[in-house]
This record gives C-alpha cells, sequence and structure tokens, in this order.
C-alpha cells in the first residue's frame, strides 16, 4: 500500500476549511480528515489511536517558523514519515450576493492578514483578528454581513457557502507552508527514487565551542543542514535544545559519519523522522 493511497483518519488543527485541512486533502485525499481544536489535541488523538496520522504545520516562506510546534515534536512520540508543501493561495470571501466595493473589513488570523497587507491597503480594508482562517470564514457567514469578508482558503468558502470575490491575493509569490505528517510508528525504510530527509533534535554539552564541534561532523562529510533552529527548554536561559534537519538517510556512510561524531558533543540527542524530501522543496 502506497503512503498517498492509505485510508483511515488524520488529525490537523482547526476549523474544516483551514490550510491543514487542505494539506490533508492533497496529501492524503482517501483518508478522513478531523479538526482539532489544538496541536495537542491532533497529536493526542494520534497518540490514543483515535487517529491513524497528524497534520503539522511547521514553518511558512513568509511568516517563519509556526509557534510552539518545535517544543511539541520531541514530547508528541509521534514520528515524521513525510512533508507536505501546501501553495498557501489567499482569498476573499464574503456572503452570497456581495460586491467588493460593500465590503469594509477582512477577518482571518493575524499571520494571514500579515501575508496579504497590500491588498487589504489598496482596498482600503480594514484588518479584524479572528481566532483561525477557516474559523473566520465560519463566523463570516454565520453574521451575514457583507460589510464582513473573510481571508481563507477556496475550500473553506465551498464548505461554508461564501462567494469568491478575489483570488490568490497574497503578497509573496511563493507562499508556501511547509507541514510534517506524522504517526505513532517511525519509518526508517527508503522511500521512491528520490532524496531522503532526517529530522533531529539535540542538546549539546556544556563545554566550549560546543555547536561549532557538532556541526563540524556534517561540513565535513558533505551533508547539508537545510535548517537549524534553538529554543529554550524547562523555562531556563541556560538549557537551549536544537532542531535540524538534514538531506540523507541516517544509513548513509556520510549521514552515519556525522552523527556519530554529532554524538561525541551532545548531550542528548533524539531522531524525529526519516523521510522523502517533497519534490517542491526543490
Amino acid at each position: 500500500m502506497t503512503l498517498n493511497r492509505q485510508t483511515g483518519r488524520i488529525a490537523f488543527q482547526g476549523e474544516p476549511g483551514a490550510y491543514s485541512h487542505q494539506a490533508c486533502r492533497e496529501a492524503r485525499p482517501n483518508m478522513e480528515a478531523v479538526p482539532c481544536a489544538t496541536f495537542e489535541d491532533a497529536i493526542e488523538m494520534v497518540r490514543k489511536g483515535n487517529a491513524d496520522l497528524a497534520m503539522l504545520p511547521v514553518e511558512n516562506s513568509t511568516a517563519g517558523r509556526v509557534a510552539d510546534i518545535h517544543h511539541l515534536l520531541p514530547e508528541s512520540g509521534l514520528h515524521i514519515i513525510e512533508e507536505a508543501f501546501v501553495r498557501v493561495h489567499i482569498n476573499l470571501l464574503a456572503v452570497p450576493g456581495t460586491r467588493i466595493e460593500d465590503v469594509e473589513a477582512a477577518m482571518s488570523h493575524t499571520v494571514l492578514l500579515g501575508q496579504c497587507r497590500d491588498f487589504l491597503r489598496r482596498h482600503g480594508l480594514r484588518p479584524v483578528t479572528g481566532a483561525d482562517t477557516a474559523g473566520s470564514a465560519k463566523l463570516v457567514a454565520e453574521r451575514g454581513d457583507a460589510k464582513l469578508a473573510a481571508l481563507a482558503s477556496e475550500l473553506a468558502g465551498e464548505i461554508y457557502g461564501l462567494d469568491l470575490l478575489a483570488r490568490h491575493i497574497e503578497d509573496r509569490e511563493h507562499n508556501t507552508t511547509r507541514f510534517l505528517i506524522m504517526s505513532r510508528e517511525p519509518n526508517l525504510t527508503r522511500r521512491g527514487t528520490g532524496p531522503m530527509m532526517t529530522t533531529f533534535v539535540f542538546r549539546v554539552r556544556n563545554i566550549p565551542a560546543a555547536l561549532y564541534k557538532a556541526m563540524g561532523g556534517f561540513a565535513t562529510n558533505g551533508i547539508n543542514m537545510t535548517k537549524l533552529e534553538s529554543y529554550m527548554v524547562d523555562g531556563t536561559f541556560t538549557a537551549t535544545q536544537f532542531y535540524a534537519d538534514i538531506e540523507g538517510h541516517p544509513d548513509d556512510h556520510n549521514v552515519r559519519l556525522a552523527l556519530d561524531e554529532l554524538g561525541y558533543f551532545t548531550s542528548s540527542m533524539a531522531l524525529l523522522g526519516v523521510y522523502p524530501a517533497d519534490p517542491r522543496r526543490y
């Protein structure tokens, strides 16, 4: 059974019509997409066996890292089995019969509002912060007020019966969100013929230049590190954890050497997942 033909349930955070819902539709069209109130709820559904997979956003090409997600992944008990890149097209949605000149304000998640400032300014629309994108579309449909529109996906417009007043209004032409598909069981096998990605977290030992030395093995072994981020843990300024993505598989000779060298300079290291690189990454 290939991954994109898998059946079952996939959990996502947000209301139906959220971009995470769109990601589920694109990556797992045969699975039932289950909305959850929080990222923690989506993770817990998979942990308890009430869903087979979770779809979690980790970063956006315009807005950057998704808040809190890097803290949740290492403690989730889940494993990354795939990544999915979703083109985020923002649309102006309103109750049926509305003309764009009738609209005075647009509601959406604060991140999305920041991604279409030029359009809002050009049309004199007042930004209104909503809980999330699809939730804003749902609220606009419930209010039935032509003066208030929503900024959301076309999928949200279809679900809540809204008219599409303006399509693809995002400021950046290549606005994209990267999602990780999480499972209870790891899959360390090679899949497909394309490149593989490996994601892990680690903490360096308390010695001078520990991070520099830890990274040395990747440079000397010719491994491309596509992401390295740090964040505080345990509520202190002295405990820092690093999140890293590299190109390659742990069984590759050069990757194995680099990870072995990393072990000399770290106090802890945990593998979060091994998965095929999404073709849209390149």
